[in-house]
């Protein structure tokens, strides 16, 4: 197989990249020259929001274009309609976030989605990425696959969410842990993430697939258990009801990433219905393995993750923390 990644130097595009590798599959990154791809690739190099960035692309067929693109829909309509005449098969790496909310329990692919338009300059996520899936069908048809992912974690993430929770428990000691223990998380690792889609692709599927753990997968306890075994052990988890986290005005999913307190909200990042890509084969790995392989990832980085230029920090001060906890 000849895959064209369209971006494939950070998170999704290099898990993809690299599991295209492990293949021994002939994949070519197109990517603007910022970070270097994984060895083994071909490198192009432009910028899909220059005059003339595609033009590394006028020549050239592939069997298979994957997009992780989540900028403004043009980008990938210009890109979608270049290559629709000389590659197979267009997957576009969108988002849960296209449905519109608020949304019916156990939401699935038939859910109603946010209005936008492939012409659409950049709005807002959702919209964004609805364009974006617009655009590949235009061009592509029944030819475009459309991954929507939920909550992504895993190593290479640079949006700040498991590496926090992971630096923080290494620190030790009285660790605010927002509850309920048993409230139920929904996610996908990366990889598994990369695996799931360029077997899909490989397979011919079309059409939008949900693509997260099963509901329940994972628990808010079992993920900082995690964490907390992944770094030795030190941080002492502290339970806290949600009700104590909101009058502190501690914001749920950024200033503590990936909880989110039961509700309207909860059950639509974490209570979809995902049976249509566990019929086509997904596969989750434990939560215990993701965490782990993260924190060795981490590890041979220093510690410190990259984080996107479009995503703000995440995580509480030590002394927020300390506050709530009375410490």
């Amino acid at each position: 197989m000849k895959l064209l990644m369209l971006g494939g130097t950070e998170f999704v595009g290099r898990a993809i990249t690299e599991d295209a590798l492990a293949r021994g599959w002939e994949v070519t990154v197109f990517h603007r020259g910022h970070h270097a791809p994984p060895p083994g690739t071909t490198a192009l190099h432009g910028d899909r929001t220059a005059p003339g960035g595609l033009d590394a692309l006028a020549e050239g067929e592939w069997d298979l274009v994957v997009d992780t693109w989540s900028g403004a829909p043009t980008a990938v309509r210009d890109s979608a309609r270049l290559l629709s005449s000389r590659v197979g098969r267009y997957v576009y790496i969108s988002s849960r976030s296209v449905y519109a909310y608020p949304a019916p329990a156990a939401l699935a692919e038939s859910a109603p989605v946010v209005e936008s338009s492939p012409d659409a300059e950049a709005t807002a996520y959702a919209e964004d990425k609805r364009g974006g899936e617009i655009a590949a069908q235009d061009a592509f048809g029944e030819r475009a696959l459309l991954v929507r992912a939920g909550l992504i974690i895993g190593p290479y993430e640079n949006t700040g969410r498991l590496p926090w929770w992971l630096n923080r428990a290494a620190r030790g000691g009285p660790m605010l842990a927002p509850g309920p223990r048993d409230n139920p998380l929904q996610y996908i690792d990366v990889r598994d993430l990369a695996h799931w889609t360029l077997d899909a692709a490989e397979a011919g599927l079309g059409g939008a697939y949900d693509l997260v753990s099963p509901p329940g997968h994972a628990t808010m306890g079992s993920f900082l258990d995690a964490c907390t075994a992944a770094t030795g052990g030190r941080a002492e988890q502290r339970w806290t009801d949600p009700a104590v986290i909101e009058e502190a005005g501690i914001a749920p999913w950024t200033e503590l990433p990936v909880w989110l307190p039961p509700g309207e909200l909860h059950t639509y990042m974490f209570g979809g219905d995902v049976s249509k890509a566990l019929a086509a084969g997904l596969t989750c790995r434990p939560v215990e393995e993701t965490v782990t392989d993260t924190w060795a990832w981490l590890g041979s980085i220093g510690g410190v993750p990259p984080l996107r230029p479009d995503r703000s920090a995440k995580g509480i001060s030590e002394e927020q923390e300390a506050a709530v906890l009375g410490l």
